[in-house]
């Protein structure tokens, strides 16, 4: 590392830094310090191939320059202004351009400031539905086994991440559907795989359990991402749709990671052609460059709040930053950005140079899965004896140093690499991880 480089960086005592281990990290440093299309730059000056869109939200590339010149004259403009009893013209915008694209037409929007919120919101705005259709008893909240939906107190009461959840007090009355993770007959699928549209059953047995007038909403993750890429398999969501519908349940998608393209489709709501009646949304939203979140909700749920005195506040929610203005100015030229080049539906045309290039890696050592699905993979290893998720670790560092950037969980590797990926970097990606992976053996 250059002297310089090293002379010029700042202590890193201070920031505590979000789900890291902190001194293993320090003691070994890996910094970014640029950014540009399809590439990071690390602080000793090498390129690193962006294999997952940064953290599955730079779906456009780095460095687009429309959306840091609409951020910019955003800035000069209107820096600030509230959303609570007044408003701004871009947020107003914002929401009609969202709702040209709403997925499975679910056109009135919240602004949020992350996914995290979106998903306490989803499940606040259920919660005021059912109320206000005279339907007061339903308070519970159903989740999934291996589910994330951020970090929120409501967010991780739904969600399945076990270390998400032990240290910390959840909310009463939740409960969990089972994964559909099923390794020993779906290993090695590209696409939805054949087996599990039974385990949608299990809403059934938890309206048994507690009745369905208990249940306000269920909330999952169309493609379960940060749990290591779960694929819901063929006629699931579906079922699941029909019997949230049967029972008067609100069904919630988190599209916070296939949102905006990842899928080939402008949602996964699209995409599998099952509509909810929430979607909570983030990261794509604005290409990962302004925090912000969103809502979608139907007509019908939305309609159903927007009654009794006119002077009175419908939904007693929101944020400082809801429909944060520079966020909104980001979020409107990432739409320009996306519709001009294509990219919500780019995934399509590449899913299959995507499927080939990442089986490729099946017969690598210790690779026990490998998950596909439009231009998201996850590669499963096997643990090693007594240390899970260190193969995987060692995997990750080692790409890093010699020029990819993966995502780990556990000991599943994720890659979602930005929707600008060239079929050539597809290789490079496939290439590289292989040898990393022959490295680990």
């Amino acid at each position: 590392m250059p002297a310089q480089t090293r002379a010029n960086r700042p202590s890193l005592d201070a920031y505590w830094m979000p789900f890291t281990a902190n001194r293993q990290f320090k003691a070994a440093p890996r910094l970014l310090v640029a950014a540009e299309g399809m590439h990071y730059t690390s602080e000793d000056g090498r390129r690193v191939l962006d294999g997952t869109a940064g953290l599955w939200c730079v779906n456009a590339g780095h460095g687009r320059r429309r959306i840091a010149a609409a951020v910019e004259h955003q800035l000069a403009t209107l820096d600030y202004a509230p959303s609570f009893q007044m408003g701004h013209p871009i947020a107003f915008a914002f929401a009609e351009r969202l709702g040209a694209i709403a997925p499975g037409g679910l056109d009135r929007v919240f602004f949020t400031g992350s996914g995290s919120e979106s998903v306490d919101t989803a499940l606040k705005i259920a919660l005021a539905y059912q109320r206000a259709i005279g339907q007061g008893t339903r308070t519970r909240l159903i989740g999934r086994e291996r589910g994330y939906h951020g970090v929120g107190f409501g967010g991780i009461s739904v969600g399945g991440l076990v270390n998400n959840r032990r240290a910390f007090p959840l909310l009463p009355g939740t409960d969990h559907l089972r994964h559909t993770h099923d390794l020993a007959r779906n290993a090695f699928v590209k696409g939805q795989p054949e087996h599990g549209a039974d385990l949608a059953d299990d809403l059934e047995r938890l309206v048994a359990l507690h009745g369905a007038e208990t249940i306000a909403a269920v909330i999952v993750e169309p493609v379960a991402g940060s749990t290591g890429v779960l694929v819901p398999p063929k006629g699931y969501l579906e079922r699941l749709r029909e019997i949230a519908t049967r029972h008067g349940i609100l069904l919630i998608f988190d599209e916070v990671i296939t949102g905006f393209g990842r899928l080939g489709a402008p949602f996964a709501t699209d995409f599998f052609g099952v509509t909810p009646d929430l979607v909570t949304t983030a990261k794509g939203l604005t290409n990962g460059t302004i925090p912000m979140g969103a809502v979608f909700a139907s007509r019908a749920v939305h309609d159903a709040l927007m009654t009794g005195p006119e002077n009175a506040i419908e939904l007693f929610h929101g944020y400082t930053y809801s429909g944060h203005p520079v966020a909104c100015a980001a979020g409107l030229a990432t739409l320009d950005v996306y519709e001009e080049e294509g990219l919500l539906t780019r995934a399509a045309a590449l899913q299959d140079h995507w499927h080939e290039a990442m089986h490729v890696l099946r017969g690598a050592p210790h690779v026990i899965d490998i998950r596909t699905i439009g231009l998201v993979a996850g590669i499963e290893l096997a643990p090693r004896a007594g240390a899970p998720g260190s193969r995987a670790h060692a995997v990750f560092v080692d790409c890093f140093e010699k020029g990819l950037l993966i995502r780990v969980t556990g000991d599943v590797i994720a890659l979602s690499p930005p929707l600008i990926t060239e079929r050539a970097q597809i290789d490079a990606m496939a290439s590289m991880l292989g040898d990393a992976l022959a490295r680990a053996a």
